[in-house]
C-alpha cells in the first residue's frame, strides 16, 4: 500500500475511481482541457492507451478549468468532446483545481516535493509517470507530445520492477 491508495477521487461519472485498484500498473496521470491548444494530444494519450493498457498500463485524464478557463463544460459535455473527438476510452475523473488552495489531494501528493517533481501545474496537460511501486518517476511539460514520452514510458512498463531510479 502507497500513499495514492489513500486519495479519493470521482470519476467523471460521479462514482469512486479506486486508485488502490490500479497499484501495481504503471499510470500516467494528464490534467486535460478540452478548449485548449494541447487538446489534440488527447489521440497520442488514446493511442499509448490502447497500446500498453494490456501490459499493466492504465492513464488517467483529469479535467481542470484552471488555465485559460479552457475546460468550461459540465462532466456530460467533457465525456461527450472526449468520446466523439478523440475515441477517449480511458479513465476521466470529476473536474477537479490541480493548483492554488483548492488543489485536490491528488495533486497535492504528485507535486510534493517527496515524489521527487515539485511545483504547481503550469498548464493543460502536463503528465506524471508513477511506477509500479507508486512514486512519481517522471514528469512531463505540456508541450511534451505523447510520441516524445513513448519511448520512457514502455520502458517503465517492460521492466516493472525498476526501483527508485
Amino acid at each position: 500500500m502507497n500513499a495514492l491508495d489513500s486519495i479519493r477521487i470521482r470519476s467523471l461519472a460521479g462514482e469512486p475511481l479506486s486508485l488502490t485498484d490500479l497499484g501495481g500498473q504503471v499510470l500516467l496521470i494528464v490534467n486535460v482541457a478540452s478548449r485548449c491548444g494541447y487538446t489534440p494530444q488527447y489521440a497520442g494519450l488514446e493511442a499509448l492507451y490502447r497500446k500498453y493498457r494490456m501490459q499493466g498500463f492504465t492513464l488517467i485524464g483529469v479535467p481542470c478549468n484552471q488555465f485559460g478557463g479552457q475546460e468550461p463544460g459540465t462532466a456530460s459535455e467533457i465525456e461527450t468532446f472526449c468520446r466523439t473527438h478523440y475515441e477517449v476510452s480511458f479513465p476521466l475523473t470529476e473536474k477537479i483545481e490541480v493548483n492554488g488552495p483548492g488543489r485536490h489531494p491528488l495533486y497535492r501528493w504528485l507535486t510534493d516535493p517527496a515524489q521527487g517533481h515539485p511545483g504547481d501545474i503550469r498548464w493543460n496537460f502536463e503528465k506524471f509517470l508513477i511506477g509500479r511501486e507508486g512514486r512519481v518517476v517522471a514528469r512531463f511539460a505540456s508541450d511534451v507530445s505523447p510520441d516524445a514520452f513513448a519511448p520512457e514510458l514502455a520502458r517503465w512498463i517492460a521492466q516493472p520492477d525498476r526501483g527508485a531510479e
